[in-house]
C-alpha cells in the first residue's frame, strides 16, 4: 500500500476530491489535435544536453525551461529530487495514480476517495505561451478535453473530467463546451486571463455564458502559469522569481482578480443560473472579500456596479469555492460565509502542496458537525456538478 499513497484511508465515505490533477501523457496533443494543427502540437522531445524540452506551437516552451517537467510530480518530493537531470523525466517521476487512469482508480481506494474532479497539468501551461493564434489555441483545448474524456472513459464516473476553455472566440468558446459534454465533460475550467485582454465577463462572451447556463454545468476559474504582460505580480521587479511572491501573489490573486471582474460586469443578473467555482486559491479570502465588494456596492463607488443585488447575494447563489485541506482557518470561514459553499482539494500530484492531504483532511473536518462534514467533503461538489 506504501507504494501507492502516504496517507491512511480516510474513515468518511463519500469524499470527493474537487481538483486532482493528472499528468497528461507526452503525446497526448499529437494523438488527439485536429490534422491541420499536427505540426504544432505540443510535445515532449530531448535537448543536447539530454535534459526534456517542453515544445508548444513548435517552438521550445518560453515558461517551462530544459528539464523541469519532472517537476509536475514533484509532490512529496524535495528540491534535490525534482532538480532537471537527464534520468529524471516527466514519466519516470511520475507518481503512481497520476498517469494511469486505473491506477488512480487504485490510489483512490487506498485513500479512501470515492470520486475526483480532474484538470491538467500541461494543460496549464500552454496559454502562458500566448500563441497569438486563436485557431491554434481551440485546437489545444480541443485536443486536451478529447484525451481527458477518453482518460476517465472507463473509470464508472469516478473520475470527473472537466474541459479547457479557451476564451478567445465566443462562438468557438461555446461550441466547444457543447461538444464536450456531450463528450463526457461535467464541467468547465478557465485560466484566470484571456488571450484578447477583455475579462471572461465582458457582454462579448455571453454566447459562452449562455451555452453554460443551459447545460447546467459548473466553470472554474483555475491558477495557470500567466505570460509576463498579464500576470498581477509585476509591481516589484527583483522578486520575479521568489517562490513565496510567486506562489501567493500569482496564485492566489490571478483567479481572484478574474472572479471580481464577474460580478463588476454584472454576470449573474445575466445569468442567473451560471455556477462559478474558484479553484486552487485558497479559502480564507472569501470572508473579507464578500464583506469589501458588498462595502463597496453601497457606497457612492457602487454605481459602477451593474447587479441588482449586493455582490454577496450572487456568491450565495451562484458560486462556490476549493480550499486547501493544510488550511488552518478553513473551518472558521466555512462557519462564517456557509457550509455549502465548500469543496476541499488535494491538488495531486503538484509540488505546491503537500503529500498527505488526506490526513490533513481528516485533521480539517473531525471538529465539524455532521451535516457540515458531509457537505464539505463531498456533497456539495456531488450537488454542483450534478454527479
Amino acid at each position: 500500500m506504501s507504494s501507492i499513497t502516504n496517507n491512511k484511508t480516510f474513515p468518511y465515505r463519500g469524499a470527493i476530491d474537487a481538483d486532482g490533477h493528472i499528468l497528461e501523457t507526452p503525446d497526448a496533443w499529437e494523438k488527439y489535435i485536429d490534422p491541420q494543427y499536427q505540426e504544432q502540437a505540443m510535445r515532449v522531445t530531448v535537448g543536447p544536453d539530454g535534459l526534456e524540452v517542453l515544445e508548444i506551437a513548435g517552438r521550445p516552451a518560453k515558461y517551462i525551461k530544459p528539464g523541469q517537467l519532472a517537476a509536475f510530480g514533484g509532490m512529496g518530493k524535495t528540491p534535490e529530487e525534482v532538480e532537471p537531470h537527464p534520468d529524471r523525466t516527466y514519466v519516470n517521476m511520475a507518481p503512481f495514480g497520476s498517469m494511469d487512469a486505473q491506477q488512480r482508480l487504485q490510489r483512490m481506494d487506498a485513500e479512501g476517495l470515492d470520486k475526483a474532479i480532474v484538470y491538467p497539468s500541461l494543460g496549464l501551461i500552454w496559454e502562458t505561451e500566448d500563441l497569438g493564434d486563436l485557431g491554434l489555441q481551440a485546437a489545444y483545448a480541443r485536443a486536451y478535453n478529447r484525451w481527458v474524456a477518453d482518460f476517465c472513459r472507463d473509470s464508472s464516473g469516478r473520475l470527473v473530467p472537466i474541459a479547457h476553455i479557451s476564451f478567445g472566440d465566443p462562438q468557438e468558446a461555446a461550441s466547444e463546451l457543447e461538444r464536450a459534454v456531450k463528450d463526457g465533460c461535467r464541467g468547465a475550467f478557465v485560466v484566470p486571463f484571456t488571450p484578447t485582454n477583455k475579462s471572461h465577463a465582458n457582454p462579448d462572451y455571453d454566447p459562452f455564458w449562455a451555452k453554460a447556463q443551459e447545460l447546467d454545468v459548473p466553470v472554474g476559474i483555475h491558477p495557470s502559469g500567466e505570460p509576463p504582460a498579464k500576470r498581477v505580480h509585476q509591481r516589484f521587479h527583483d522578486m520575479q522569481k521568489w517562490a513565496l511572491w510567486h506562489f501567493n501573489v500569482h496564485g492566489g490573486q490571478g483567479p481572484l482578480q478574474a472572479f471580481t471582474a464577474l460580478f463588476q460586469y454584472g454576470l449573474f443578473d445575466r445569468f442567473p443560473q451560471v455556477k462559478i467555482i474558484v479553484l486552487e486559491s485558497g479559502a480564507g479570502w472569501a470572508g473579507y472579500l464578500l464583506n469589501r465588494m458588498d462595502a463597496v456596492y453601497d457606497s457612492p463607488l457602487g454605481e459602477s456596479v451593474p447587479l441588482k443585488e449586493k455582490p454577496s447575494y450572487y456568491f450565495h447563489r451562484q458560486c462556490w469555492i476549493s480550499g486547501d485541506p493544510d488550511e488552518k482557518a478553513f473551518g472558521n470561514v466555512v462557519d462564517f460565509v456557509g457550509n455549502d459553499k465548500f469543496f476541499w482539494a488535494s491538488d495531486f500530484p503538484h509540488f505546491d502542496h503537500p503529500d498527505n492531504y488526506m490526513d490533513e483532511l481528516l485533521e480539517l473536518v473531525e471538529p465539524m458537525g455532521d451535516e457540515t462534514r458531509r457537505k464539505v467533503i463531498g456533497d456539495n461538489v456531488a450537488q454542483v456538478y450534478g454527479l
